[in-house]
């Protein structure tokens, strides 16, 4: 290991499963900025407001060890508890039947809190109206376009700084596969990165409403950003194309629901929808899929 890198260790209060925590927050298994190694520790990479880290959290018997590299270690070790969900509180919480036994089983569930708005809009904007694999792929390609070289001891990349982003005109984001909609969008919101950014110090409804007025930024990227960015976990990606099915096929065994069958399900269970949503994605319920998978789009 490189001898600038800053350690630390952190003990959870709850139990915490440190793979299902953090994983939410990569794009496939080939995302630039995250990775496991054999040794079962997670990397990630990011760019903090003293510049960029790339910080490795491994489980031991005494804790999370957790080491970060970069001109932001120190950030990322101070903010290392609020990432592992140290300020998720899930008093009141109390899911009955299936949900229960799935509960038991995945105690250790964290809402994370990375606090790094802008990124998560990044990510959340490549995802807007596209397959996941699509997304990914845009994701996959915009960083290692545009983005840097990660610190430390393995190959990742951090994602594209909002300078570098609002500079770049349509046709240098389109070979990424970004149509001009989410082009925009992605210059908009780098444009006003250093305000967005204040919204992760901020009371939720008061950050709602300041994310909201960016141009681009809908209901559904609203909640996909405030699940891993403020760590609410009471959020709903309201209008994703699967969510819908597998909330109404979870707790009914319909294939098929909508929005509103979704948020009559959930409500019961505010201010911890967010939660129940990750303990569904934990038991790998899925809806049935119907028809052909729609072919990925091409823009070489």
């Amino acid at each position: 290991m490189e001898a600038s890198s800053l350690r630390t260790l952190y003990r959870s209060k709850l139990p915490l499963d440190l793979l299902r925590t953090l994983m939410p927050l990569a794009r496939g298994p080939y995302d630039p900025c995250i990775r496991i190694d054999a040794a079962g520790a997670i990397w990630r990479a990011t760019r903090t407001p003293e510049g960029p880290s790339t910080t490795r959290y491994l489980r031991t018997n005494e804790g999370i060890e957790i080491e970060s590299f970069g001109p932001g270690a120190a950030w990322s070790i101070e903010n290392a508890p609020d990432l592992l969900g140290s300020n998720d509180d899930p008093q009141g919480f109390a899911p009955k039947g299936k949900l229960a036994a799935i509960h038991r089983a995945n105690p250790g569930i964290r809402i994370t809190r990375t606090k790094a708005v802008y990124e998560a809009a990044l990510r959340s904007i490549c995802e807007q109206l596209v397959t996941g694999r699509e997304a990914q792929r845009s994701f996959a390609k915009l960083t290692r376009a545009f983005g840097e070289k990660a610190p430390g001891p393995v190959d990742l990349w951090v994602p594209p700084s909002p300078k570098k982003i609002a500079r770049l005109s349509y046709g240098e984001l389109h070979p990424a596969g970004l149509e001009a909609k989410r082009a925009l969008t992605l210059r908009e919101v780098a444009r006003c990165a250093t305000s967005i950014e204040k919204t992760s110090t901020m009371p939720i409804d008061e950050a709602y409403r300041r994310l909201a007025h960016v141009k681009g930024i809908g209901p559904w990227t609203l909640a996909e950003i405030a699940v891993v960015a403020w760590g609410d976990a009471d959020a709903v990606s309201v209008g994703d194309f699967h969510l819908k099915n597998t909330v109404v096929y979870a707790f009914t065994g319909a294939p098929r629901g909508t929005d509103a069958q979704m948020l009559e399900l959930l409500e019961p269970y505010r201010p911890h929808r967010a939660r129940v949503i990750r303990l569904i994605d934990a038991a790998r319920i899925r809806a049935p899929r119907f028809g052909a998978r729609r072919p990925l789009r091409r823009y070489d």
